[in-house]
């Protein structure tokens, strides 16, 4: 049985949107001895966040509404210290190496590989010392009428911008809410799925 380090309760936020696997995420976790919080998605989390700061985030990638990849692009900017885990059934790392310290396919990974990960991560003593990214790769997922939905990495309000059918240069504009300058880079090559780059 795997033991943590330090003797105490660590807290793990785990993010997924199917009821299903967050339940059984909470009871395995929880049985290892770790306090567990739940969301089903990004926004959720976020709300988490406010609450109280988790010492791993375990997050699904593809979520309604904010997508795992929007919020670990927050969290790498405005809470670096904190270790995170991305999971998904249908990307493969590449996209998630940039906002995450490790990644699991989600149909082939084991209770004991996690929990391998989490202790891992929660022994490395350099968490602290992780800088704030001034950019951070972000998922805007597109719309079926021909617009992006972007949330702005200040105010975390979300809104939609036309689509743009040039994906190989770097665009921006600003957020309508607070108006900050939001720079990102569509991948159009892949029809509905884009990965984005925001700041």
């Amino acid at each position: 049985m795997t033991t943590l380090p330090n003797g105490f309760n660590y807290r793990i936020l785990v993010v997924d949107d199917e009821p299903g696997i967050l339940k059984t995420s909470a009871a395995i976790l929880e049985s290892r001895g770790f306090e567990v919080r739940t969301a089903n998605d990004g926004f959720a989390a976020l709300a988490e966040l406010r609450r109280s700061l988790p010492d791993v985030i375990i997050s699904d990638l593809r979520m309604p509404n904010m997508s795992g990849f929007e919020l670990l692009a927050v969290v790498r900017r405005r809470f670096p210290n904190i270790a995170v885990i991305a999971i998904s059934g249908e990307y493969h790392g590449a996209p998630a190496s940039l906002l995450a310290d490790a990644f699991l396919n989600k149909t082939e990974y084991t209770p004991e590989q996690l929990f391998g990960k989490i202790l891992a991560l929660l022994e490395t003593p350099l968490r602290a010392h992780v800088p704030k990214l001034d950019k951070a790769p972000v998922w805007l997922p597109r719309s079926d009428t021909g617009y992006f939905v972007v949330t702005c990495p200040e105010c975390l309000r979300s809104f939609s911008i036309p689509e743009e059918h040039s994906g190989s240069e770097v665009r921006e504009t600003n957020c309508i809410f607070c108006d900050s300058k939001i720079h990102y880079l569509a991948d159009m090559k892949t029809p509905r799925k884009p990965v984005h780059y925001a700041s």
